[in-house]
């Protein structure tokens, strides 16, 4: 079901560098990971992409990018205890039977000690991450989804893609969403609607930018009756300077928002369940910026979680 991970090695020439190249320890099974506070997981596909391919590549940049990543956050102190579970193995067919190898996997991953870091992949696999925790049924289930589109497209005959995870979340009894980064003139009006509908939030970029603390607020109070929290990240929530994405587009966030509002999040909310980065494309990159911003994103989470 994973495939084992490779080995890990810091980048730096100075031994008094601690990197998450020496930090990280892959591990050959999830109940190996019950030791550590957190495990990576690749998810390296891109098959249900709506707009450009190369997300598939995003695992192994990212983790060759957060090798050479220092450990010490300022606040936090040196980040540890974090597995390498591998890459998910995944089978030859359609993305529903994609999504549904990944689900059984990441339904093994959620069974650990250690907190789930799924790392994507396309935002297809968003589904398969959190359906897991909807259908365990020991209690309400929420996301913050730190993204630039909604994806509530309702599943049509082509099938899942990257913009259907929440309709399919939501059809198997998600309980609650807020979407924090959502930039206009990037969604439909009937999928603004839905989200609505359902009691969800929308915070938009613009909002992030003028008030940081605010905006995680009206995402806490979108999700202040659930159980469990999950958080994705898409990493086209940034601005299109950063466009080693699926989807860039103009009117973004920053990097230091971006890494400031998954680090509070996770530092401030102990129901978080799992956590993932979605769509980073490294083909699609300029000067590896997009990787390396989602490297750091992951260490800011980890640091936050400690």
């Amino acid at each position: 079901m994973f495939q084992d991970a490779t080995d890990w090695a810091p980048t730096s020439t100075d031994p008094r560098d601690e990197q998450f190249g020496g930090v990280v320890e892959p591990v050959p099974t999830p109940s190996d990971a019950d030791d550590y506070d957190a495990v990576l997981v690749g998810e390296p596909y891109d098959g249900a992409v709506i707009g450009r391919r190369g997300a598939r590549d995003g695992p192994s940049a990212i983790r060759e990018s957060l090798a050479g990543v220092k450990t010490h956050h300022f606040d936090a102190g040196a980040v540890s205890g974090v597995a390498d579970l591998g890459d998910v193995v995944l089978p030859d067919g359609d993305v529903a039977d994609t999504q549904a190898a990944v689900r059984e996997a990441a339904a093994e991953v959620h069974e650990t000690a250690a907190l789930p870091v799924f790392v994507g992949g396309d935002n297809s696999l968003s589904y398969a991450n959190v359906a897991p925790l909807v259908a365990a049924d020991n209690g309400a289930v929420g996301v913050v989804s730190v993204d630039a589109h909604l994806d509530c497209r309702a599943v049509g005959d082509r099938g899942p893609t990257s913009g259907t995870p929440y309709r399919q979340l939501f059809d198997a009894g998600l309980d609650a969403l807020a979407v924090v980064g959502g930039r206009h003139f990037e969604t439909t009006t009937v999928y603004a609607e839905f989200l609505r509908e359902q009691g969800g939030r929308i915070v938009t970029s613009d909002a992030v930018a003028a008030d940081r603390d605010g905006s995680l607020d009206v995402a806490r109070e979108a999700l202040d009756g659930v159980d469990h929290v999950y958080v994705s990240v898409d990493i086209d929530v940034l601005d299109a300077a950063y466009p080693g994405a699926s989807a860039p587009t103009p009117g973004g966030i920053q990097p230091r928002e971006l890494f400031a509002l998954v680090e509070a999040l996770a530092a401030s909310d102990d129901r978080i369940r799992g956590f993932e980065l979605v769509e980073t494309a490294p083909t699609l990159d300029t000067g590896g910026r997009t990787v390396d911003a989602a490297a750091r994103t992951i260490a800011h989470f980890l640091a936050g979680a400690q």
